[in-house]
């Protein structure tokens, strides 16, 4: 294909996706086949259809040739406040090309406005709405008071006229009988709020909104519901003038506040669905109020009370000291209620305990935690949280012969480690070994050393052997550098590692509660592999023993390229991967074929994936699924558990109605599990085998079940086997 060609229907498939989501980000989406319904919704009144998508074209056209953020103009994040400045004016004034000139300076004053308000009050990481929507009609219909060359609308005498050119007779008589059918009072009111939000006062543009957004979410529809109703009851328990509700039909504020509150901005939860109630009757009493005060100048207010209600919440958010898991913000935006909930619990259950930086144990092979937090005799109060470490023998024993000797201990003379990259920021070496069962009470810390790994956080390594220490001050090391040795200096009557964390770099500072970031944990002669977790009291710990034929096969660096052939046992075909990163210095594998991508972080020991965009029948996305969190230690027969994200796995036929049921309980599990299964040789090995198996579960019942094997050499992963039920898709790489 013609480069320029391929690059003009690119540039034209972008555009139209910012048209239409301009459509649906009015309800904080992105599905196109959504915003085509909306879109169809505004043409039922067809003038004011052609009024609001024009708006939406000014918009995005003048939005790429000023070069804002295309990412920002294809969300519809610049055109949804103009599509409504436009759908608005084009209900009530009459057609013609003065209207259309005073629709292109408003949707220039809409997008000048949009862009100030992000740049206002998103430094807060607060959204600016539909606020620009509202000053700009306002401005607006202010202003049009005084042009009387623009006529007020008749359109709505004529409108079956309109709808008969648009659909026929057909469309005339389903429009007739969707609005005469009989509904209850807050059903009817609930269906044309809707409807309203979108300038079209009818039941059936409702109906239809209301389909395209439990299309849309789940979630969404029934925090509609909810908001709706919670305002309606609060109107009949005050004994507001419900039909001032019904003529207006200003309810959106009440649907839009429930979803934005309930499940947009904050991750859907009880407490996200609490908050929405109690917030309803803070709106009502907004929509009479303001609409008192906004009455006086023949001004509408609009969505008003939405705005003001969801952008105080949110703010006010921001001055939490403690941020609560149960009322969490979103903060990576999928447009998606259930996808941000999904993410956030898988997150919670994986890293829930990650750290910025990730430390290891500072010292090789086994070692026994012989005293852990909030320790018998010593680690209270501000060093409650320390870690004294040791080595003992098959026979629990810390020491040889009689322990006599400081020679006798296992532990004395052992390599102590760097927990992490880092500079030498204090340094002790002159105190001497003390015998065994006496301890120095004046240099109560001994033979130490500060490590600085970032301003606010530091480590410290005691009781060291004197004149061991193989660095000095100022030194940078990197993790896994020894430092020096083991030793029984200071207040340690026996030799032993006093290990602690800190967020100042003095020698005697109070220690924090701060995770090792992964090591093993030896069980019944098995290492279980634990992550940003905390050793306790004699746990035989470890840090994670790198094999290298793993971390060659999975040493997944950016600009690295994977060729597949698989075959299936009827068709062979063939696939290309390339590792890259995206400019948030995320790393991921993308198929050059699908241009499905698959996210993934490491870290030298761990490889683990984080997100799947693309095609679910690709070979990548079996990767994704089989490679979910691979060690890169060969351990015999360790086991690895982990869970995916459960729009990830299931179908969405399946997740229909755990969708409704996400914010309080989950009935379906997806989880993952890896074998270390075989190795030819541990000192020098030419093949490895793993074996993972993703599950997918409703309650504790067995749903389905995919196996996979990687077969690993000296030239990396050497082929990969996907066992669908009874069929084999195998796959040869040839990178």
């Amino acid at each position: 294909m013609n480069p320029g060609l391929k690059d003009i229907k690119t540039q034209f498939r972008e555009f139209s996706t910012g048209i239409l989501n301009s459509y649906s980000q009015v309800f904080f989406s992105d599905k196109k086949l959504f915003a085509g319904l909306l879109l169809l919704v505004t043409f039922i009144d067809s003038f004011a259809g052609i009024c609001g998508l024009f708006s939406v074209l000014v918009t995005n056209i003048v939005s790429y040739w000023f070069g804002f953020d295309k990412n920002q103009i294809n969300k519809g994040m610049y055109g949804f406040n103009s599509l409504l400045v436009g759908l608005g004016l084009g209900i009530y004034f009459s057609p013609g090309w003065l209207l259309f000139f005073i629709l292109f300076i408003a949707a220039l004053l809409t997008l000048f406005i949009s862009v100030s308000l992000e740049g206002i009050i998103g430094k807060y990481a607060l959204p600016y709405l539909s606020i620009s929507f509202i000053l700009s009609f306002w401005i607006v219909s202010l202003a049009t008071r005084e042009f009387t060359a623009l006529g007020i609308s008749e359109r709505g005498i004529y409108s079956l006229n309109e709808m008969y050119i648009l659909g026929g007779k057909g469309l005339v008589q389903l429009y007739q009988w969707w609005n005469s059918i009989y509904l209850p009072l807050s059903v009817k009111t609930y269906f044309i709020s809707l409807g309203a939000i979108f300038f079209q006062f009818n039941v059936l543009s409702g109906i239809l909104i209301a389909i395209g957004l439990l299309y849309y979410s789940r979630i969404a529809f029934s925090l509609s519901i909810l908001g709706f109703y919670s305002a309606y009851l609060f109107y009949l328990l005050i004994g507001a003038n419900i039909t001032e509700l019904s003529y207006s039909y200003i309810g959106f504020n009440f649907i839009l506040t429930s979803i934005a509150i309930g499940g947009f901005f904050i991750i859907p939860s009880r407490l996200s669905y609490l908050w929405t109630i109690i917030l309803m009757p803070m709106v009502v009493i907004l929509v009479v109020s303001l609409n008192r005060l906004f009455i006086n100048f023949g001004l509408p207010i609009y969505s008003l009370p939405f705005n003001v209600v969801v952008l105080l919440f949110l703010y006010i958010l921001k001055f939490r000291v403690v941020a609560k898991d149960s009322l969490a913000e979103v903060l990576i935006q999928q447009n998606s209620p259930e996808k941000n909930l999904y993410s956030f619990r898988n997150y919670l259950s994986r890293f829930k305990q990650k750290t910025p930086i990730s430390l290891q144990l500072p010292f090789y092979g086994e070692w026994q935690v012989s005293q852990a937090h909030n320790g018998e005799h010593t680690h209270k109060g501000l060093w409650q949280h320390a870690w004294d470490f040791m080595i003992q023998d098959e026979d629990q024993k810390i020491y040889e012969n009689d322990g006599d000797f400081l020679e006798d201990y296992y532990c004395y003379g052992k390599a102590v480690v760097a927990p992490a990259d880092g500079y030498v920021d204090d340094l002790i070496d002159s105190v001497p070994d003390n015998v065994i069962g006496k301890v120095d009470i004046k240099n109560n810390w001994g033979n130490t050393i500060v490590i600085r790994h970032t301003d606010h956080l530091y480590t410290k390594l005691s009781h060291l052997v004197p004149e061991s220490f193989t660095v000095k001050k100022g030194d940078k090391v990197v993790a896994g550098q020894v430092v020096g040795k083991c030793g029984n200096s200071g207040r340690s009557p026996y030799p032993h590692l006093h290990f602690q964390i800190q967020a100042t770099p003095f020698i005697g500072s109070p220690t924090i509660d701060y995770p090792i970031g992964h090591y093993l944990l030896k069980e019944d002669n098995s290492e279980k592999l634990l992550s940003f977790s905390r050793p306790k009291l004699n746990d035989i710990v470890s840090n994670i023993s790198v094999t290298p034929l793993l971390q060659k096969a999975f040493n997944l660096i950016p600009g690295k390229m994977f060729s597949w052939e698989t075959d299936n046992g009827v068709e062979k075909t063939k696939a290309s991967w390339e590792i890259k990163t995206n400019a948030y210095n995320q790393t991921y594998i993308e198929c050059l074929d699908t241009k499905s991508q698959a996210f993934f972080e490491e870290d030298g020991a761990l490889l683990f994936f984080t997100y799947f965009k693309g095609n679910k029948s690709s070979l990548l996305y079996y990767f994704y699924l089989a490679a979910y969190k691979i060690q890169t230690g060969y351990y015999q027969d360790l086991e690895l558990h982990d869970q995916y994200p459960l729009n990830h796995i299931f179908r969405k036929k399946i997740l229909f109605l755990q969708d409704f049921f996400a914010p309080f309980f989950l009935f379906l599990r997806a989880e993952f599990t890896v074998r270390y299964s075989k190795i030819d040789n541990n000192l020098s090995p030419g093949l490895i085998i793993l074996n993972s198996s993703s599950k997918r579960l409703i309650g504790k019942r067995l749903f389905k079940e995919t196996k996979f094997e990687f077969l690993i050499d000296n030239s990396g992963i050497q082929s990969f086997k996907i066992y669908i039920g009874e069929n084999l898709i195998n796959a040869t790489c040839s990178n």
